[in-house]
């Protein structure tokens, strides 16, 4: 069985599929990474799913009554309860299939939210979803705040992002004074059987994770960095560049945890330096180079414990 699974992830990388399931002519911010994550989620998954979407960015963009932009049956739910909607789906299948009432054949259910739906708001439902075994794909499209709403931070807002709620001033001038929450571990904490971090400016690395998060025995979670333009105030053709850099400064490392198992998916020889990211984000521009440096620290730190979780021996600069 693992044999066939294996077959399963590897193949449909050769041949892109071609279908779409989320329409053209959304509403979509232009140079949007999150809808470009929810396009390749969906085509790595294929069209027998179920997919329960919290409010947020994609909801509003995709369904202005009484149009909708989804080829796949989609179910908009709260902020807060796309983890139990799917919850409830996952269950309603397994009763009609016991049934006879529906035909005994795979169907995916996957729920989705934002980062204020995920990290914030949903994580109760988020959590038990986990706790029970049950077997569906959560989703985080992580733009790093409640975008949809004004640019308000959330819990997976990064230390030193200046947002409409956490403004850099005197008071705190490195505007937002927390650090980003990491769902992924938290998840893994559960010990469900997969959970990865991606980006849609990896997207082959993204499309593996969706597949193998699509074969687990059991819950799996995605946070899957996506590229705002309008809040992070870049230009909107640089969307795929910053999601590069954000991985190559380690400030998003790309991993995933399989049955307890950490694994490095991309490893450079040496970080890029945090600045290299910060350059040409609005959301940053306040920041000297005492917070710089002090951001590029915790991000070596957390990137060498990452390294040591994952079994990777740390190179010197001599090596690098």
């Amino acid at each position: 069985m693992a044999g066939a699974s294996e077959k399963k992830i590897l193949k449909p990388l050769k041949n892109f599929p071609m279908e779409e399931y989320i329409n053209s002519g959304h509403r979509a911010c232009q140079g949007c990474a999150e809808v470009l994550a929810v396009r390749h989620v969906l085509k790595a998954i294929g069209p027998d799913m179920i997919l329960a979407m919290a409010t947020g960015c994609m909801e509003i963009i995709s369904s202005p009554y009484p149009l909708t932009s989804w080829n796949v049956p989609w179910i908009h739910v709260a902020f807060e309860n796309a983890a139990a909607v799917a919850s409830g789906v996952e269950s309603g299948l397994k009763a009609l299939r016991r049934k006879g009432r529906i035909p005994d054949k795979e169907i995916t259910v996957l729920a989705m939210g934002g980062d204020g739906g995920t990290t914030d708001i949903g994580f109760q439902a988020l959590s038990g979803m986990m706790e029970r075994g049950q077997k569906v794909i959560y989703v985080c499209v992580d733009n790093e705040a409640y975008m949809n709403t004004g640019i308000q931070r959330s819990s997976s807002t990064p230390f030193g992002a200046s947002t409409t709620t956490s403004p850099a001033g005197k008071v705190h001038p490195a505007g937002q004074m927390t650090w980003k929450k990491d769902m992924t571990a938290i998840a893994a904490a559960h010990g469900i059987p997969y959970t990865a971090t991606a980006c849609p400016s990896f997207y082959t690395d993204l499309i593996k994770k969706v597949q193998k998060a699509k074969e687990a025995n059991g819950p799996a979670y995605l946070h899957i960095l996506s590229v705002c333009p309008t809040g992070w105030r870049i230009p909107p053709e640089k969307a795929i560049q910053y999601g590069q850099l954000a991985v190559d400064t380690g400030v998003f490392p790309l991993y995933e945890v399989e049955n307890g198992v950490w694994k490095l998916s991309r490893k450079a020889k040496a970080l890029k330096p945090v600045t290299d990211y910060f350059k040409g984000q609005g959301r940053y521009r306040h920041l000297d180079e005492k917070l710089t440096a002090f951001i590029q620290e915790k991000v070596n730190e957390r990137w060498e414990r990452l390294l040591k979780l994952c079994g990777v021996e740390l190179q010197t600069e001599d090596q690098a």
